[in-house]
């Protein structure tokens, strides 16, 4: 990669200087809109941004090597490290100048009144509630977002988020006795009750007694976010020390209202040669043993699925690691299905703790959601089941713009890759359709290996848009590695190079989406709450046994996500939980093995006039592999031969029920596939209001309009006030969100 061009000290000097007269320039004008009683919210905070990022570029200046050694860490950009470091102060700089000339463009077109926008909320965190699946300010709905690692300080607070919390650690308990650290003790003593935020539980570190009382054996899978072992009765003991000590000082303050999370990325591996692959104890082996006698009753009947003599099941072994090969057969599916059990009883534990001293509490995890969008498994963590426990929905879901190494099979169709995040998304709130979902890690603009300085900053708008349409109410982004004085945070070792706290546009751009998604707060909640007419069928026993069960799940998802129709999914538990009134029709494609309480609860569903289609392959097998009977042969009951033949019904049934979208998008561009994902709901007047990303890799063309409209269709941009055509263009990444409206009929001629 070739760094930008390198201006000398003078030249660097008089882009400082441009940007501080362009700065004053804005502020100047934000004064004449404030006169004028415009909302210039927005452009308060891009001035902020600036003058935070004025700072960090002379911090760049001053500190060529550090940042340096920081590029050498990054593969794309190791090959001239130096040269990235010499260049980052100007391109920061020219960022600024940059974001700074389109507020102006834009306020002096606001002042002029050649575009309009809603107010924006200045919202205090303080004052915001949780009500059931949305956050209330002033009566209305918000999304919020904020940065890990962000400096508490007012410069920041005011603009960029106000996240308030605690971080728990077990070596606050100082002994068996279960006395908290007295600094700690006193600090949440003098806590105030503060502004939203959430209890970060760490499981990193175990206190240097209870790896003593409870032996050698107690600590283990160090490298991992859960250092001990979870099976061992000295878990629960030190948990109850810590949270019985610390939970009544924090009950029923502000900075508890978004809940306690219990675990930073749960993870527990244990498959050989997998990354993150733990070892397991006597304690597990001796639980999984009971587990297996529960569910299995007699010896002979493990024996016969396993094909083994054990003389009882005290005398069950299995070897751990357990071998990838084994996939597919019956001792790993107990294996897998024991560990999700297993840690999901952990959790159940940590809350049922935490209620006990806060009985009002709620409780998240920050759950990978490429643990389910992937296809590995034995991971430990059941999706469905931590999300159905929790109050609150927790995440860390990303999105990826560019690999810093290698090539990726998004990058043929899409400018970026979606696949977690939406796929995971729509899963977690066909789950749990009436909460609010929180991710306490957003990786949608960096990852270890997903970084570009360059970025565009319309990527941003794209990934955050799509992200809270689909449900997203409250982020905590990764990063912000810069301490107060635009020093970076010790112990980076990776990550910061390339990263958001050199990007200011991008910076500007997440809160600049973030106000525009709360001037129209209404609509992208109605977008969250619209019903999901068509669902996709899950079965757990599928993806355990199949080796890519989740990349044909996806191959169904993403051949119906361009359409317009909210998507959703069906479990064997959402089939007995959930009113069969909420969706129209049930999607099985590529899934052979279902246990026999899914296939039951399928049939029940059929039996009831639930609508299914289904391939020649689904629903052939149990999860041990023995076959299963045909379901009953009923008119609801479509078989279909390909992928094509099942989207294509689907489509037709929704139309046929009346549920299809309001809007006809119908999309040209130079890919193979379609690009632009979409949804339609009504606003208050009436009319249909469209939200469209472009997620594709090129341009598309749009045409737009009304299903039962006689006349043409007009498109206002709900973000500017514009007229716009019901022909537009799209760029990669760029997001349309209007109101279209039928143009008046004219009169016919006498």
């Amino acid at each position: 990669m070739t760094p930008p061009h390198v201006d000398g000290s003078r030249e660097q000097a008089t882009r400082t200087q441009t940007a501080r007269k362009k700065l004053e320039s804005l502020s100047a004008l934000i004064h004449r809109a404030d006169h004028a009683g415009l909302d210039t919210l927005k452009e308060k905070m891009t001035v902020r941004t600036a003058e935070v990022f004025l700072s960090y570029a002379d911090w760049d200046e001053a500190n060529k090597e550090i940042n340096s050694q920081h590029f050498e860490r990054a593969a794309r950009y190791k090959q001239n490290a130096a040269e990235m470091a010499e260049s980052l102060p100007d391109f920061e700089r020219r960022d600024i100048i940059t974001m700074l000339e389109e507020a102006t463009t834009f306020l002096d077109d606001l002042i002029a009144g050649n575009v309009v926008r809603r107010p924006t909320p200045d919202v205090d965190w303080a004052n915001v509630s949780h009500d059931g699946d949305q956050l209330t300010f002033q009566g209305r709905p918000v999304f919020l977002t904020d940065w890990t690692w962000k400096p508490e300080m007012d410069e920041l607070n005011e603009y960029h988020g106000a996240q308030d919390g605690f971080f728990l650690m077990h070596p606050y308990v100082i002994n068996r006795s279960g006395e908290i650290l007295p600094r700690i003790a006193r600090e949440l003593d003098t806590k105030p009750s503060g502004r939203l935020g959430f209890i970060f539980l760490n499981h990193k570190n175990a206190p240097q007694w209870a790896a003593r009382d409870y032996g050698s054996g107690f600590v283990m899978r160090q490298d991992t976010y859960t250092a001990y072992d979870i099976d061992h009765p000295g878990a629960r003991e030190m948990n109850r020390l810590l949270l019985s000590g610390t939970i009544p000082k924090m009950a029923g303050k502000k900075y508890t209202e978004l809940g306690y999370m219990l675990c930073n990325e749960p993870h527990f591996f244990t498959t050989e040669g997998v990354w993150a692959t733990g070892p397991v104890s006597n304690y597990t082996m001796d639980k999984f043993r009971r587990w297996l006698e529960e569910k299995h009753r007699t010896i002979e009947r493990l024996n016969g699925l396993w094909e083994t003599h054990f003389a009882n099941f005290a005398e069950v072994t299995l070897a751990m690691p357990i071998a990838a090969q084994r996939q597919g057969t019956p001792p790993w599916y107990d294996w897998v299905s024991f560990n999700r059990d297993r840690v999901t009883d952990w959790y159940a534990f940590l809350k049922g703790e935490i209620r006990k001293h806060d009985p009002a509490a709620k409780v998240h995890l920050k759950i990978i959601p490429n643990l389910w969008t992937d296809n590995a498994r034995n991971h430990g963590i059941d999706f469905e089941s931590l999300t159905r426990m929790s109050e609150i929905i927790g995440n860390d879901a990303g999105a990826s713009y560019s690999p810093m190494w290698g090539e990726a099979d998004w990058q043929d169709h899409y400018a970026f890759e979606w696949r977690e995040m939406s796929m995971g998304h729509d899963f977690q709130k066909s789950v749990s359709p009436r909460k609010i979902m929180y991710n306490t890690e957003s990786h949608f603009l960096s990852t270890v290996r997903s970084r570009d300085l360059h970025m565009d900053p319309a990527y941003a708008r794209a990934t955050f848009w799509l992200a809270h349409t689909q449900g997203l109410t409250v982020s905590q982004n990764w990063f912000w590695a810069r301490r107060e004085d635009g020093s970076i945070r010790k112990g980076l070792v990776k990550g910061y190079a390339g990263s958001n706290n050199q990007q200011p546009r991008v910076v500007n751009e997440v809160h600049s989406t973030l106000m525009d998604l709360n001037a129209h707060a209404e609509e992208i909640m109605a977008m969250q709450r619209q019903a999901r007419p068509i669902r996709i069928f899950y079965s757990e026993a599928s993806a355990t046994n199949k080796a890519k069960h989740m990349d044909d799940v996806f191959e169904l998802y993403e051949s119906l996500f361009f359409e317009g129709v909210p998507l959703g999914f069906v479990t064997q538990d959402i089939l007995t939980r959930q009113s069969h009134e909420d969706w129209d029709t049930l999607l099985v494609h590529q899934t052979p093995f279902v246990t026999r309480q899914d296939f039951a609860s399928i049939q029940d569903y059929v039996a009831g006039g639930g609508h299914v289609i289904l391939d020649d392959v689904s629903l052939s097998k149990d999860e041990y592999g023995r076959d299963l009977p045909k379901l009953a042969d009923l008119p609801n009951i479509r078989r279909v031969k390909s992928l094509d033949e099942m989207k294509t019904a689907a489509l037709r049934f929704l139309k046929l029920k009346g549920h299809a979208p309001a809007v006809i998008v119908k999309e040209q561009s130079d890919g193979e596939r379609k690009g632009c994902t979409w949804k339609c709901v009504e606003n208050r007047a009436g009319n249909p209001v469209l939200s469209i990303v472009n997620v594709g890799k090129h341009r598309a063309t749009l045409t737009l309009t009304l299903r039962n409209g006689n006349a043409g269709t007009r498109c206002q941009d709900l973000l500017t006030g514009k007229s716009v055509s019901s022909n537009p263009t799209l760029r990669p990444y760029e997001v349309l969100f209007v109101e279209l409206t039928p143009f008046p009929s004219q009169p016919s001629t006498p």
